[in-house]
Formats: C-alpha cells, sequence, structure tokens
C-alpha cells in the first residue's frame, strides 16, 4: 500500500492523476479490453451458444434414453430457438428497468428456464416441476436484487 500514496519527487506518469496508483483506482472497475463490436457479438452468441446446449439437454430429456427421431430435433432445435430469443430479450431490456424489476425479470427467465427443464424428467409432477421452479426464481431474485441494490442507484443507474 505504500505505492498507493504519493511521494514528492515520484515520476508523473501519463494517463494518471496525481494521488492514484491504479487504472481501477481511478474509475472503480477492471479496464475494458474489448471493443464494442466484441461485446455486440458477445451479447448475441452467448445466448445462441446456451440455447443450443438449452435445446440438446431439452431434447436428451425428452428423448428418455429411446432413439433419435426427427420430432426429437425439431423440439431440441424449437427449444433451442425460443431460449435463445427470449435470453437476447431479456438481455436487452432487463438494463433498462429499476432494479427490482430488473431482478424479477432474471428471476421469472431463470425460474421459466429451469421448471421447463424439470418437467421434462418424466417421474416429477407438475405442481413439484411449479415448486422447485419458484425455489429457483426465488433464489435468483434475492441474488440478483443484492447485486443490483448494492451496485445500482434506484433508478438503475451506476454510480460513476
Amino acid at each position: 500500500m505504500a505505492q498507493a500514496a504519493p511521494t514528492p519527487g515520484r515520476p508523473v506518469i501519463p494517463g494518471r492523476t496525481a494521488g492514484t496508483a491504479t487504472h481501477s483506482a481511478t474509475h472503480g472497475a477492471t479496464p475494458d479490453v474489448f471493443g464494442e463490436r466484441a461485446h455486440a457479438l458477445a451479447n448475441l452468441l452467448v445466448p445462441v451458444a446456451l440455447g443450443l446446449v438449452y435445446g440438446y439437454w431439452a431434447a436428451a430429456m425428452n428423448r428418455d434414453a429411446g432413439p433419435i427421431t426427427g420430432w426429437n430435433l425439431l423440439f431440441g432445435f424449437v427449444t433451442a430457438f425460443v431460449f435463445a430469443a427470449v435470453h437476447i430479450a431479456v438481455l436487452t431490456f432487463a438494463p433498462r428497468l429499476r432494479r427490482e424489476l430488473h431482478a424479477l425479470l432474471w428471476a421469472v427467465f431463470a425460474g421459466c428456464a429451469f421448471g421447463f427443464l424439470y418437467s421434462q424428467a418424466s417421474q416429477h409432477s407438475v405442481l413439484r416441476s411449479a415448486a422447485m421452479s419458484l425455489a429457483i426464481a426465488a433464489a435468483v431474485f434475492s441474488i440478483n436484487f443484492y447485486r443490483y441494490y448494492t451496485h445500482e442507484d434506484a433508478t438503475g443507474h451506476r454510480p460513476a
């Protein structure tokens, strides 16, 4: 910590203000190493990749160790498409909401996604699937609300 304090005669490093030791001290976060194009591409590719994994998982659970059929493939791809589309919508609209609704939207998404997969297992009832889905949604809401409550102001803006 001794290097964090400015000392007389210490050389000035270009790009840093006097009295700051690191980039994160001036901006409050780690530096962003990727550009806007990389982030825009990741905002599209990550939901698609997660959707493909989710669709494969749902199709495998729906198949229940039986043969792979055309309907099973169709089910997997439709599930993947719907998951990816909803995930992209949540990524687009959730940050525009207040922190309570922001956390609630992610909780609803996670609860529905989990509940759908859980219902694909043939030995579980609809009531148990709904109860497990609500439990997951409550956990996701609690974690996200805490995160947004400690990192955003009441209107959803991150303080500078």
